[in-house]
């Protein structure tokens, strides 16, 4: 990784873009990653690169959803696997979830360094390796599955997904849950909870909340899901962005020093 000085005022955006580079050197990210991650990274700019209060209620959600699940998953990509195998491990192991190597580029390569790179941070049971079923409606690479994971789930984290596996997902009667944050996204709209937020930020709060959250009681967990709604959700992500950009307007603060 190219050396950033800590003192950089961008600091940590240019830690994990380094991040997603060297995922690609390491053959787990496609070239396409990076644009995904650029694209994100315009996004986590407009909400304020910040978790925001429609996040923090989705992540609660969330978590609510993947304790009360009786088979749940967590989708991992090359996006993720550079970004954050650590914590993506550590989220599994909080919710006594399934790892799932699930690539839209698919290839034997790439799924390799994927698996090297978590076993190196510790996962143990990895699916996905060598899948024995399809998606209804997928073509091609992108559609398989594991039987014993995303094919057997309830509950399924995609995050950084395309649009249209988290829509196959959904008509196959999964729960999806996915992190994007693109609020405008297929994805996002298709999926039934939309955490939008930076996975880095994520990832580690949805661990701390999992952990906080295992001794409530089904009838709080199932409390807390009647009481979302992923569509105000979204909404309410749209109006932080447009608010904030109108009081930035407003203020007349669009000089290098203030934003």
């Amino acid at each position: 990784m190219v050396e950033i000085p800590k003192s950089h005022p961008r600091y940590w955006s240019l830690y994990y873009r380094e991040k997603i580079i060297e995922g690609m050197e390491k053959g787990m990210t496609a070239k396409a990653g990076l644009i995904a991650h650029g694209r994100g990274e315009a996004f986590d700019y407009l909400i304020g690169e910040k978790t925001i209060e429609p996040a923090e209620r989705a992540m609660r959600a969330a978590v609510a959803k993947l304790i009360l699940a009786k088979h749940p998953v967590i989708s991992v990509n090359g996006n993720v696997a550079a970004l954050v195998p650590k914590e993506t491990i550590e989220l599994a192991k909080a919710l006594n979830a399934k790892l799932e190597i699930n690539l839209f580029y698919r290839t034997e390569e790439r799924v390799r360094a994927i698996a090297e790179e978590l076993r190196k941070h510790g996962a143990e049971e990895l699916l996905g390796i060598n899948p024995t079923k399809r998606i209804p409606g997928l073509e091609h690479e992108r559609g398989k599955v594991d039987e014993e994971g995303i094919w057997k789930a309830d509950v399924v984290v995609v995050p950084l997904e395309d649009g249209d596996r988290t829509e196959a997902l959904v008509r196959m009667g999964k729960f999806v849950i996915t992190v994007d944050l693109n609020p405008l996204s297929r994805s996002a709209r298709m999926a039934d909870i939309t955490i939008v937020d930076n996975i880095v930020r994520a990832y580690p709060r949805m661990t701390e909340l999992a952990r906080e959250m295992k001794d409530y009681s089904r009838e709080e967990l199932l409390a807390i899901l009647e009481e979302y709604d992923n569509g105000k959700t979204l909404s309410d992500v749209l109006a932080h962005i447009r608010d904030r950009l109108t009081k930035l307007a407003g203020e007349g603060v669009w000089r290098r020093k203030e934003l």
